[in-house]
């Protein structure tokens, strides 16, 4: 009985992520009307309807959609667990969920995967890029990657990947037509570009030979796309505080210039946030480490 209910469970996470019952039966080498039997029962035994299915298409009801995330999560630990009890647990393998910020993950994340896979034959990635902060567990992830480094959750890990190197910048036809800050105070003069995710999008932070200042700033344009703010700049709409990654095109080809030279904006950490638990997966180490080590090029020094 305990058998056939993980098969079910199974099942259940094959019809999901194939997206169809033929494609679950292919790959798990199982006849339609087996997966058609597992995912019925598993229902019946639930009390409650998983899929939404038509003669053309299916899809998750919300209880199926939590219920999916769920049990993703503990047949990989149910799969790690068996790896480590066969001396397999070095090799990474299974699948490996993974939430990135929509303009990092664009930029610099996306680039490296195909090396990370080429390396780990046995792992699957599924990534999701957005700037939205996710819930770790309660969204499926393995590890999410996010700005802040400091947690209140003790039964989670932040482990530093990089740090951002972020500049103030605008075109030089808007430096013709509205001059050149000198001082960040003069900011305040000027149409600056608002990044609506930031902590504190309208208070833009400095150092300079161990000096602070904090600038309040303002514009008519907002966004929560870096590259958003990165294209609006270049088109002259006004200053942005961005990072230099984000911007290195436009600046070496000279449609951007760097303001405020003197002043450095604040550096923004990146971190790799998952749960804490004595086993951590092969596959997540594998992951975490490869981020490390290609990373520091990141910085700016």
């Amino acid at each position: 009985m305990i058998m056939d209910h993980l098969t079910a469970l199974r099942v259940f996470r094959a019809v999901v992520d194939c997206g169809t019952f033929a494609g679950a039966a292919r790959d798990l080498g199982l006849s339609n009307a087996a997966v058609s039997k597992n995912v019925g029962e598993l229902e019946s035994h639930l009390g409650t309807r998983l899929l939404n299915r038509t003669t053309r298409a299916m899809s998750l009801t919300e209880a199926g959609a939590r219920f999916h995330a769920r049990v993703s999560r503990l047949l990989e630990d149910l799969a790690d667990a068996e790896a480590e009890a066969s001396d397999l647990a070095d090799a990474p393998r299974g699948r490996l969920r993974v939430s990135a910020p929509m303009s990092w993950g664009l930029v610099r994340l996306a680039p490296m995967l195909p090396e990370f896979l080429a390396l780990h034959p046995h792992v699957a990635l599924d990534v999701a890029y957005t700037d939205a902060k996710v819930d770790v567990v309660g969204g499926g992830f393995d590890v999410v990657i996010r700005g802040e480094g400091s947690l209140t959750d003790s039964s989670f890990i932040a482990r530093k990947l990089c740090e951002l190197d972020r500049i103030v910048c605008a075109s030089p036809d808007y430096v013709a037509t509205h001059g050149r800050p000198r001082h960040p105070e003069t900011l305040s003069e000027h149409e600056c570009l608002i990044y609506s995710l930031a902590a504190s999008p309208e208070t833009w932070h400095f150092t300079r030979n161990g000096k602070s200042l904090s600038i309040k700033v303002a514009g008519r344009y907002r966004a929560n796309s870096s590259l958003a703010i990165g294209d609006a700049a270049t088109a002259g709409t006004g200053i942005a505080l961005i990072p230099r990654d984000y911007v290195r095109t436009p600046l070496k080809e000279g449609r951007l210039v760097q303001l405020l030279k003197p002043w450095r904006p604040e550096r923004q950490g990146l971190h790799a946030i998952y749960p804490s638990s004595r086993h951590v997966p092969a596959r997540l180490r594998a992951f975490v480490d490869f981020l490390v080590a290609k990373l520091p090029g990141s910085r700016q020094q």
